[in-house]
């Protein structure tokens, strides 16, 4: 084995390399990068977002959407966090300048240099940086236990974290901690989960592998070396959590509408369903902040807005600026890409977007979903074409058959199911519907987000699987309560809550990135409330190679155990791949970034960084 200071530098490297390769592998995306400017920022105006839902969490514990992410970066931070890419970066190094985590709150990423990363790769120390203030009356320093208080409510019994197997997997008597909360409140009436129950256990009980040896100083033990442990301290489930909200319950309107914000942006107005407000927050203060600005007065989002069509045609007319939470309206693109106006430009991305996910629970014709051979013939049957013309072509979308997009560790191109290239094999479809004892076909109840892009896209496959007998009854629900439901797992093991889900995938990370995708995905058993295993999907010898990865001591290592994965996985037809697609971004005209003619994407928010974004002319 090579030290450990050997293998984080090696291992960094081929990150780098890897993360490299997604732009290599989205080829289709213009390589030219997007129009360059070299205007100097201006303050002032207002950021006007378009949405057709909206965000489904403002609590950063279970917020685990894409649109979630973009306001959170606005009013939450974290130990560390990615720089935003410039222009430049583009279309000359991929996406190298944005995939490796820097100091955000931090002093500095703990590295064996100088002397985070100790006990042989498995403690990290972060200290934080003075001057970094809550937007409290008045305002008070953000402090390691604060840091300490969003962990102790991953595992609240009203609303958990969106993704608890990374830090359960990582961090030393986390899981333990997380056993400890579930039986506490397993009795309602014994313990019913008010605010006042869920805070004093949390403040009466302790996480063996996290330590805060003072205000400023947060130290984790792991489990066992982790390479990959600073990536999950960049996502928004480790943002600082204040000690106000422990006086309301978890991910309730009470604190949806009371949040406490250390970023460059306090929410100052939330109306479900309608519109969420931003100001800039007076605490904030830039000499602390390296990552966002405050350019813009203020933000606002407007949700109902559920035509894609609609959304582009005010971003045209300069009523809207950018898009929250709906795919650009897809009818659109190539006359977009023929206009080559600087406010259009498809920006490389790998994600598994969207996929279908098999209920395996579901009790709905006969128990159809958790049949092997009616799933082998939904991936047989699907017409992968038709959905990437519903999305907008080869240019957005690679058509893809393995459960880790390209780009990815672990990725290998193969397919299993061999479907015409892409356009559907009616006839072995039918022959293992036949073998499964529907020989006349079935009907599945099929759920999908009802923005015009997603809807376009369940009636390609919708059609497709027609075709050969499978009919699918569509669910069609709000992006906001989409994903929450699907990952209900305690209730979807009733009649009618879906047999097929059209999910959608960004790994959480890229470079180092296995752990994102394999077993945020397909760990088991994880049935349970806000879970992304969405099928409850658990199978012994995927489980095995999920450790088996994690504790490699190389990224070669670690790719051949995530591909083995990738195959039983495939083989169980657990989901259906269907597109990696890149990211067409329209911006209106008022939109600048830093070096950009338009609004400057962020791979890993997975929307536009509204934290670098101003307003021409304002």
């Amino acid at each position: 084995m090579i030290s450990m200071s050997k293998r984080i530098a090696g291992l960094t490297m081929a990150a780098v390399a890897a993360a490299g390769g997604l732009a290599a592998c989205s080829s289709s995306a213009s390589s030219s990068g997007p129009a360059a400017s070299s205007a100097k920022p201006v303050m002032g105006g207002t950021l006007r977002i378009v949405a057709a839902s909206g965000p489904d969490h403002i609590d950063t514990v279970p917020a685990y959407y894409t649109a979630d992410y973009q306001l959170e970066h606005a009013y939450t931070r974290q130990l560390v966090q990615y720089p935003t890419q410039a222009a430049t970066s583009i279309s000359s190094s991929g996406w190298n300048a944005d995939v490796t985590p820097v100091a955000d709150m931090a002093t500095e990423v703990p590295t064996t240099a100088n002397g985070g990363i100790t006990n042989g790769g498995k403690t990290y120390t972060f200290h934080i940086k003075p001057g970094v203030d809550w937007n409290t009356t008045p305002p008070r320093p953000v402090t390691s236990q604060d840091f300490v208080r969003e962990f102790k409510a991953f595992f609240n019994p009203v609303s958990p974290v969106g993704n608890p197997v990374y830090y359960t997997s990582a961090i030393a008597g986390l899981a333990n901690y997380d056993s400890q909360e579930t039986a506490y409140f397993a009795n309602a009436k014994t313990h019913p989960p008010t605010a006042a129950n869920i805070a004093n256990f949390q403040n009466t009980h302790s996480i063996s592998g996290i330590a805060t040896p003072n205000s400023s100083t947060i130290q984790f033990t792991l489990t066992s070396a982790a390479t990959d442990f600073v990536y999950m301290l960049a996502m928004p489930f480790a943002s600082a959590r204040p000690v106000e909200y422990d006086s309301y319950v978890p991910n309730s309107l009470q604190l949806d509408q009371h949040t406490i914000s250390d970023g460059p942006y306090q929410i100052s107005s939330y109306i479900p369903g309608k519109s969420i407000t931003l100001v800039r927050n007076p605490a904030w203060k830039q000499s602390t902040d390296p990552l966002r600005h405050d350019y813009v007065n203020q933000i606002v989002l407007t949700e109902g807005v559920t035509s894609a069509e609609t959304q582009l045609s005010d971003m045209q007319a300069g009523t809207q600026d950018v898009i929250n939470d709906t795919p650009l309206n897809a009818a659109s693109i190539p006359s977009l890409e023929s206009s080559h106006s600087p406010n259009f430009f498809v920006f490389p991305w790998s994600t598994t977007q969207p996929y279908l996910v098999f209920n395996l629970r579901s009790p709905d014709a006969n128990g159809a979903a958790g049949k092997l051979l009616v799933r082998q013939a939904v991936e047989y049957g699907l017409d992968k074409v038709a959905v990437q013309k519903a999305y907008g072509g080869p240019t957005v979308a690679t058509i893809i058959n393995s459960a880790i997009p390209p780009g990815n560790v672990g990725y290998q191109n193969y397919n299993l199911y061999p479907d015409n290239n892409g356009a559907g094999n009616v006839a072995m479809c039918k022959s293992d519907l036949s073998k499964a004892g529907y020989p006349n076909g079935l009907s599945l109840v099929y759920m999908y987000p009802n923005d015009s892009s997603n809807t376009r896209a369940f009636t390609a496959i919708q059609a497709s699987l027609a075709a050969c007998g499978i009919h699918l009854q569509g669910k069609p629900e709000p992006g906001s309560t989409f994903f929450t439901d699907m990952g209900n797992a305690p209730e979807n093991n009733k009649p009618n809550q879906f047999d097929i889900g059209q999910a959608a995938w960004v790994p959480d990370w890229f470079g180092n990135n296995g752990r994102t995708i394999i077993q945020a995905l397909f760990q088991g058993p994880n049935c349970v409330v806000n879970t992304v295993n969405y099928g409850c999907y658990d199978n012994s010898q995927v489980n095995s190679l999920i450790t088996q990865a994690e504790s490699a001591t190389s990224l070669s290592a670690a790719g051949a155990a995530w591909h083995q994965a990738d195959v039983d996985i495939m083989k169980d037809a657990a989901i259906v791949p269907i597109v990696s697609q890149n990211f067409p971004q329209y911006s209106s005209a008022r939109v600048k970034g830093i070096g950009y003619q338009t609004a400057m994407f962020a791979p890993n928010i997975g929307a536009p960084d509204i934290t670098n974004l101003w307003i021409s002319g304002s």
